[in-house]
């Protein structure tokens, strides 16, 4: 990996993470892996970033495993394997579990991985080119690391499907499973992006980092009475909150917020 196969630009409140290996698809090796995560890592325990955008340069977003390290692992023991889906697999939870929103700037083809990364990101915009596709079991494999964060995104009946055929969709089909929210025209996706920006910025920070936690628990807890309990007692401690008092004084005496005042 060369030194610029990620970049990283920090304007304020937002980052963006841009995927820079063009010339490969934006493919995965072990090196882009390793930096993609540091780098979220390191994101997450900015305090002044708020929002964080994973883009990617040239034609396509990610092309998920590259060539060369698929051919490297091919020759490489079990244990040589696990320990490298191991990487990857803690790429795709920091990403998902990232404390703060995320959104995907989809300008191109996305597969395997890339998909991966698409449904980890809280918002994921895309164009009507792009493709997707989660095609290892064109290779005899599946995509068992990437799997609970498709699934979360797609459902499982939909996943049965894409995960055993292979086959590659376009993006409106990735609108109607639920890959992507926002399907725009090129010319218009920066400031779609920008607009689901702007709207997070107006957003109490606390409450819009821990939206995707809420969600993740409701989801997976079938107890109907402890999840009353603890949504009262979010629901409470958001209330007496400074941010909650803060939102809702602004609300009452009918002015922005101090999260949401321009500099």
């Amino acid at each position: 990996m060369t030194p610029t196969a990620l970049l990283i630009d920090r304007a304020g409140p937002v980052a963006r993470l841009r995927l820079n290996r063009p010339e490969l698809h934006n493919a995965f090796d072990s090196a882009l892996i390793g930096e993609l995560t540091a780098a979220l890592e390191r994101l997450a325990l900015e305090p002044d970033i708020r929002v964080v955008v994973l883009e990617a340069a040239g034609a396509s977003f990610s092309a998920g495993a590259d060539l060369n390290w698929m051919r490297g692992m091919a020759q490489a023991g079990e244990r040589e394997n696990r320990d490298d889906a191991l990487a990857l697999a803690r790429l795709m939870r920091t990403l998902d579990g990232l404390p703060k929103p995320t959104i995907a700037r989809v300008q191109g083809a996305a597969f395997g991985g890339g998909v991966g990364l698409v449904a980890c990101c809280d918002i994921a915009i895309g164009v009507p080119e792009a493709k997707f596709g989660l095609t290892e079991s064109k290779l005899g494999l599946l995509p068992a690391v990437i799997s609970p964060y498709v699934i979360a995104a797609i459902g499982p009946r939909q996943a049965r499907r894409w995960f055993a055929t292979a086959e590659a969709f376009g993006a409106d089909t990735a609108l109607q499973i639920g890959l992507l929210h926002q399907v725009v025209d090129s010319g218009v996706l920066d400031a779609a992006v920008q607009r689901q920006t702007e709207l997070l910025l107006k957003a109490g920070p606390i409450a819009a980092a821990s939206a995707k936690t809420l969600v993740r628990r409701v989801a997976a807890d079938t107890d109907r009475d402890s999840l009353d309990a603890a949504n009262a007692d979010l629901i409470a401690r958001l209330r007496v909150s400074p941010e909650g008092q803060e939102g809702i004084g602004a609300f009452l005496e009918k002015r922005p917020p101090a999260w949401a005042k321009k500099e």
